[in-house]
């Protein structure tokens, strides 16, 4: 106790034990605080005006630090700001690159969550969006505006399973010096990793494949750290400009990491989507099974989809790693260790046919979420896509009948079995009226 064994007992309470040994654990501690104590005015005046060290978890922490430098590794990229989720990810992003009066060119196959964002919440602040078919170079091409500032795509459609190709969008916005922002949650940096096909930013809903037990909420930022500010610093004024202070440019002080640099700086701290260090920690627990998980995922997908398209209450499936995908030399091309785990399958049924499976099947969880452990369905149309007209649904690859599964890392032959007698039962069912509603989650 030394210093502090004759105060009182509520001093002890707040005190003793706060200076424990020094040890060297093997896993990543979490850091579970708010702040940080300095030694002395000088170590606050240099984290103040360098951002050297640590000062308060909205700012940074080791153990979100920890979990930053891994991603940033497995992506390829240049560093990685972790976020409170997957949609604060694409929030700090786009905001970091985009503000009143900006034009953003994004495809049209996107969650609906950022959809809802882009024509919701950015169009109120000015920011405004062209959406374009995912596959059309030309209309990617002639979208873009003096006012551009990104493209916006997804590495894997929800739900036709198309493949950006993302080294040839990346190709049209540097022509113009904007960057191809990717979600690549689908794919994980462990079948795909956007950068090294020319995309400049990466995000990631952690939630999904990296923390992988559907445990907690996350979401990352990748910066590739090749910011050319003579190509690039028309476009972004905000990057390559003196301070409002008249300070040195973001391009000045951090050179080709300056995107990243205001991302971490300037956008998350500020709109304060701060991940808890304990979510950090579990996201990290999880990205060290990462491959092996998307690995089972997606070689139980691919035996799930070949199994599918067999029978014959099944009118399509959309997989990319099926021969009858019409992406799927693409997606060899770019998806070498796998097709992922996520795709749709749309029954000859209909409404009922699917209301039936999701209200019948045993081991497959009923639930909105992806990329976990356990093998998952949703009903697409009265959920994810509820908000779009029917002709948008169908153009995205839902139909009344189509239903969602991410698959995963169970054995093959019990997901057969469930999925088996919740097919079979699919006949009886419809002759017998069964007119219970699909809860909408």
């Amino acid at each position: 106790m030394g210093a502090q064994e004759d105060t009182g007992f509520s001093t002890r309470q707040v005190h003793v034990g706060s200076s424990a040994a020094p040890a060297s654990p093997r896993a990543t501690p979490i850091y579970l605080t708010a702040g940080f104590t300095f030694s002395d005015l000088d170590e606050s005046a240099a984290h103040f005006s360098t951002g050297s060290g640590f000062g308060y978890t909205r700012t940074g922490n080791p153990t979100v630090q920890a979990v930053e430098e891994r991603l940033a590794s497995l992506e390829g990229g240049d560093q990685a700001i972790l976020v409170s989720s997957g949609q604060a990810a694409v929030t700090v992003a786009l905001l970091g690159l985009a503000g009143a009066g900006d034009h953003l060119v994004v495809s049209e196959h996107i969650y609906e969550g950022t959809r809802g964002l882009l024509l919701d919440n950015l169009a109120r602040l000015g920011i405004e969006t062209t959406f374009v078919d995912t596959d059309d170079l030309d209309a990617w091409r002639a979208a873009i505006t003096p006012r551009t500032k990104a493209l916006f795509a997804e590495t894997l459609s929800n739900a036709r399973n198309h493949v950006l190709d993302v080294a040839a969008v990346a190709a049209v916005g540097a022509e113009h010096g904007i960057p191809l922002v990717v979600d690549s949650t689908f794919t994980t940096p462990y079948l795909l990793r956007p950068i090294e096909h020319g995309a400049a930013v990466v995000v990631h809903s952690a939630s999904k494949f990296l923390a992988g037990q559907g445990a907690v909420l996350g979401g990352v930022i990748v910066d590739d750290g090749r910011f050319d500010a003579a190509a690039s610093g028309h476009v972004f004024p905000h990057l390559v400009g003196a301070d409002r202070l008249g300070g040195a440019s973001y391009a000045e002080k951090h050179g080709p990491r300056a995107r990243g640099a205001y991302f971490r700086e300037s956008v998350a701290p500020r709109f304060g989507p701060s991940p808890s260090p304990l979510n950090a920690f579990l996201i990290g627990q999880g990205v060290e099974t990462l491959s092996l998980r998307v690995e089972r995922q997606s070689a139980n997908a691919l035996a799930v989809a070949r199994w599918l398209e067999g029978r014959p209450e099944v009118e399509r499936v959309d997989y990319v790693g099926l021969p009858s995908h019409p992406h799927h030399e693409l997606g060899r091309r770019y998806l070498t260790r796998g097709s992922g785990s996520v795709f749709t399958v749309t029954l000859r049924g209909g409404l009922e046919a699917a209301r039936h499976v999701v209200q019948s099947v045993r081991l497959i969880t009923h639930m909105t979420h992806l990329g976990d452990v356990r093998s998952l369905v949703l009903h697409p149309q009265s959920t994810s896509h509820a908000g779009r007209t029917v002709a948008e649904r169908e153009r995205a690859g839902v139909f009344p009948g189509t239903i969602r599964l991410s698959i995963g890392i169970e054995d093959i032959d019990d997901i057969l079995a469930d999925l088996a007698q919740a097919l079979d039962g699919i006949v009886s069912a419809t002759r017998a009226g069964d007119v219970r509603e699909v809860v909408v989650l």
